[in-house]
């Protein structure tokens, strides 16, 4: 398992913003989990450590965006979120499993779900990792 884990470097005083990734090749699965204030540099360094992973995965393999400890995102994220979408679904992504704890927190990923992913592609939103993980 790989993982690549990062602070967010503009907001120094809250070491708990940023992002952790987990890349699972023998399950053919990618994690991303945000947690805290996450800011445009956040989703574009995300964007950018999931292009590296892509050409590991193969035709069908699983995204998990866990938003449960995510207290905000900038409106400047969405730029970089479509980008992670559009090269997931030009790699063959399968399944998107989303942990979205209060459905208040969606930030719109369902409806940018419909425009960047094909027919096709699995879209499941849990409450929680234990059901998340059921799904996966």
């Amino acid at each position: 398992m790989l993982k690549i884990s990062r602070m967010d470097e503009s907001t120094q005083m809250d070491a708990t913003s940023g992002y952790l990734i987990q890349a699972d090749i023998s399950r053919n699965l990618i994690e991303v989990r945000y947690r805290g204030r996450v800011t445009a540099a956040v989703v574009k360094a995300v964007h950018e450590e999931v292009l590296n992973l892509l050409p590991q995965m193969r035709q069908g393999f699983t995204f998990l965006a866990d938003l449960s400890s995510l207290e905000s995102m900038e409106l400047d994220c969405v730029a970089d979120i479509t980008k992670i979408m559009d090269a997931c679904n030009a790699a063959g992504i399968g399944t998107v499993v989303r942990i979205v704890p209060d459905p208040r927190k969606d930030i719109g990923l369902n409806i940018l779900s419909i425009i960047h992913y094909r027919r096709g592609v699995h879209v499941l939103t849990c409450q929680n990792s234990a059901e998340a993980q059921r799904a996966i």
